[in-house]
């Protein structure tokens, strides 16, 4: 089921709302960048996201082709979503790390199916080989 949550870095200087249904899936991979931030995410459309914090309390990083931006807190260092275009899964997305989402009841969180990408190897419709570090 669709619900609006309200979310935020640990500071609370990045602050967003975001509709999604957990229960749809969430993410985790095994990229580079993914695998040093633990990242553990929920994708939606841009008109999903609402940032409610000023745009320039959050900064911005990116490798590689760039198509990923990452955005993080200028003042905690916590990474609460990224932005980018990936036409294999839809063009534009906000990709929210669920574990920035404030108000989501421990049970939903918990329950919410978890997919595996082997980003490591562009392999992302497939499984990496082991994923409980992930």
């Amino acid at each position: 089921m669709m619900k609006t949550y309200r979310g935020s870095c640990h500071c609370k200087a990045v602050t967003f709302e975001v509709d999604i249904d957990l229960a749809g899936g969430t993410g985790r991979c095994n990229c580079s960048i993914c695998m040093k931030t633990r990242n553990w995410n929920a994708i939606v459309k841009p008109a999903a996201f609402r940032l409610r914090c000023w745009p320039e309390d959050v900064a911005e990083y990116s490798f590689g082709t760039g198509v990923g931006k990452y955005k993080f807190c200028k003042v905690c260092g916590v990474h609460s979503f990224s932005t980018g275009n990936i036409p294999e899964i839809g063009g534009d997305f906000v990709s929210v790390r669920v574990n920035c989402l404030d108000d989501v009841p421990e049970d939903e969180l918990a329950a919410a199916p978890v997919n595996f990408a082997d980003g490591r190897n562009d392999n992302w419709r497939e499984s990496p080989k082991f994923t409980c570090h992930l």
